[in-house]
């Protein structure tokens, strides 16, 4: 099963702003990734070119690495998930910015099944959060994207299980 999962969020700031909080990812001082509500993005020596790590079952090695283009994530698993993931940054014009969270995968086996009925809404809400917070950095605001039911539904099971 093919899968593209675009997500983007203009913000009102210039690129080089915006470069300089997506070198925080996966560091101690990330101000990427919402760790405060979902399992942590790590790297064993940083991000950079080869270097593997993930976030909670999953896991991919950095394939491509320019800190004010281009992050690319290719998947080692999940089984089933064949693709990458990767975050864009593009300039819109002198104070605006876009940055760009693209998965372009195949699904194939079991991995159809995790991605329909549990990755895709649960790593939807995660780049939505984490834009959030990219965006509450930058702007100091409170910006809180609400969940779905499926959502609060899968982490409320997986909070269940962890007991």
């Amino acid at each position: 099963m093919k899968v593209l999962n675009i997500h983007k969020r203009t913000l009102t700031q210039p690129k080089n702003i915006v470069v300089e909080i997506l070198k925080t990812l996966s560091t101690e001082n990330d101000k990427v990734w919402p760790k405060e509500k979902w399992p942590e993005m790590k790297f064993k020596g940083g991000i950079k070119v080869g270097a593997k790590g993930g976030h909670g079952p999953i896991r991919y090695s950095v394939e491509k690495y320019n800190p004010n283009e281009i992050i690319q994530f290719k998947f080692n698993k999940p089984y089933g998930f064949i693709g990458i993931h990767k975050f864009e940054i593009k300039e819109l014009d002198e104070n605006k910015t876009e940055i760009k969270h693209t998965i372009d995968m195949n699904a194939k086996g079991k991995g159809i099944l995790i991605w329909t009925f549990a990755i895709r809404s649960l790593h939807n809400a995660l780049i939505e959060d984490g834009f959030d917070k990219i965006e509450n950095n930058l702007s100091g605001s409170q910006k809180i994207t609400e969940w779905n039911f499926w959502t609060k539904f899968l982490r409320k099971q997986i909070s269940k299980r962890k007991k």
